[in-house]
């Protein structure tokens, strides 16, 4: 069975800009926080926002505290000035796309226009418009509705901005024949235009259609109506637990996509489901995913990914196959990943809800696994050299104290007390603790130049660096939610992006670069090879939903790996 995931699916920006203006608002004040109706039409997003104690009201109180945010789909221009009025704080979240039609139609409002609205007079963002209006605005939901209008001698024509493409193109083509004076906008967002776009597509190329968002979102329940016109079976569900059993098996290809309101989690969750049902139906791929799934809940895929990492710097420096230290990075890297996996479970339910599950049932066996791995990473260093040691317990009581309130500071945003609170941290601290681990370890026990020690931890860190973002970026939503602040939350995702390649083609050049001296082996200008592979494989990601974050995260993994088989052959070969 193939599983066909749309580019388009989830999320638009939108919704995206008043989840997090929301998140971040929780995050940061102390004052009660409401949203004026429901922020959007999802349930679990609704549920998540009640969790961290922001609640909705639907009527507007003669006297309020607190913050109130207008939600993505507007509301009346006297909703907000009553609100305000009330005694609370407003934030308006309304999308800028749905901003710019209560524009459009509060300009014409002024001049005398009648305003008609093509859209579902219910609905969020057409109670909200028909405020603009000025008391002579009209909302149509089909060809006859709008033809029973009278003919108005100045109007101006907008859409819901998640409205029908096709039956918006009906509507303009008739006023352009039989209503030429009409002034026509296109207000259809253009996210809303390729999302149905590509469901049509995707729908005429797979045997059945999976549409996931919430039952009360219009532009979900367009999507599965665009779906159904092709003929295919399609099931709109809100979550993994609605998909039909039958629907899958009896399917070679389905394509899955979701609503502008639907969270990542939720459609990374119906993506697990739907491969989960293909293990049960071939061996070889269960034992696939099953392995695959266990090497990255256990971090065993991240640890061994160290050690190989390390015999890769320990070979580039000339010192030979360290594997004592390519040992030790492995068990330290194991007993740390564990540790802040157990202290983040809260997240994970968001960005991997296996793992947490996971967490959950075997957190005895997984903190005994991280104190035996990491006490035996420190005793192979001491019998390594005292340097070695004093260096790893450093570094490992710098990992214990992550979320240890010890350092008392004041910013302008928050208080900081743990080194967890400082944005960016967490990065910054697992690539410098992988470069020590990886580089400098086997460095001091073999008293190593100082310059061709440089290099290599700039090479290693370049790569440990990139993954970790990237990492954070497939978990933005998940961090953002439980208060994390990862440098995309901080930078956003375009911005890590771009740091992620920059930092990749530096590492490639001055491995390139080592070509022309005699700082590292002379073999070592083929390593530039993983970093390029790295940066194409994210490119590929970042533009590509068809492959699930699992797996993109077990694909980066893999990377480490092949640095330290490339190595090896290359070692044999010259």
């Amino acid at each position: 069975m193939k599983i066909v995931v749309a580019t388009t699916a989830g999320f638009c920006m939108g919704v995206r800009r008043a989840v997090d203006m929301v998140l971040d608002v929780s995050n940061l004040s102390q004052e009660p926080i409401y949203t004026y109706g429901p922020l959007i039409h999802n349930p679990q997003v609704l549920e998540m926002l009640e969790e961290k104690k922001i609640f909705r009201i639907d009527k507007i109180p003669k006297k309020g505290t607190g913050v109130v945010l207008i939600r993505a789909h507007g509301v009346p221009p006297e909703d907000q000035n009553e609100l305000k009025n009330a005694g609370f704080t407003v934030i308006n979240a309304t999308c800028p796309r749905v901003v710019r039609v209560q524009v459009i139609i509060n300009k014409y409002a002024k001049r005398g226009y009648s305003t008609v609205i093509v859209g579902d007079e219910k609905h969020p963002e057409v109670v909200g418009l028909l405020g603009y209006a000025k008391g002579n605005g009209h909302a149509v939901t089909s060809m006859a509705k709008f033809l029973e209008l009278p003919k108005f001698k100045n109007c101006v024509v907008v859409a819901q901005t998640t409205q029908n493409t096709v039956f918006y193109d009906e509507i303009k083509a008739w006023c352009k024949i039989n209503a030429t004076h009409y002034k026509i906008f296109d207000t259809i967002c253009g996210s809303t235009e390729k999302r149905q776009t590509e469901i049509r597509e995707l729908a005429n190329e797979n045997d059945a259609v999976i549409v996931v968002g919430g039952k009360q979102s219009g532009n979900t329940k367009r999507l599965a109506q665009i779906a159904s016109q092709t003929g295919k079976p399609v099931s709109h569900i809100e979550d993994a637990s609605q998909i039909e059993d039958e629907t899958l098996f009896s399917a070679e290809s389905i394509a899955i996509t979701a609503g502008a309101s639907t969270p990542s989690w939720i459609i990374n969750d119906a993506v697990r489901k739907i491969e989960r049902n293909i293990q049960k139906q071939h061996f070889s791929k269960t034992f696939l995913f099953i392995s695959r799934d266990f090497l990255l809940k256990t971090n065993i895929m991240a640890a061994t990914g160290a050690g190989f990492l390390t015999y890769a710097c320990s070979m580039l420096q000339g010192i030979g196959p360290e594997l004592n230290h390519a040992l030790i990075a492995m068990l330290y890297v194991l007993s740390m990943q564990i540790l802040n996996n157990l202290l983040t479970i809260k997240s994970d339910k968001y960005n991997h809800p296996q793992r947490a599950t996971f967490y959950k049932k075997n957190k005895i066996f997984l903190q005994a696994l991280a104190i035996i791995s990491g006490a035996t990473g420190l005793y192979l260093s001491f019998i390594t050299g005292a340097l070695s040691f004093i260096i790893l317990l450093v570094m490992s009581l710098l990992g214990l104290s992550y979320n240890l309130k010890i350092i008392p500071l004041k910013s302008r945003k928050s208080q900081i007390t743990r080194i967890k609170d400082i944005p960016g941290s967490k990065t910054i601290l697992i690539t410098f603790a992988w470069g020590t681990v990886t580089c400098l370890l086997p460095a001091v026990s073999n008293q190593s130049d100082l310059l061709p020690v440089i290099v290599v931890f700039l090479f290693a860190t370049g790569l440990v660096f990139a993954r970790t973002v990237f990492f954070d970026v497939l978990a933005i939503q998940g961090d953002r939610i439980t208060g994390k602040e990862t440098l995309p939350i901080l930078l956003g995702e375009k911005r890590s992006f771009n740091i992620i390649k920059y930092v990749l083609i530096f590492d490639i050049c001055i491995i390139l670069l080592t070509f022309f001296t005699d700082l590292l082996v002379n073999s070592a200008f083929f390593l530039a090879f993983i970093p390029l592979i790295m940066l194409l494989l994210i490119r590929f990601f970042k533009k590509n939903n068809l492959i699930s974050g699992v797996h993109q995260e077990f694909i980066i993994e893999c990377s480490f790996l092949v640095t330290g088989l490339l190595t090896a052959v290359i070692q044999l070969l010259m």
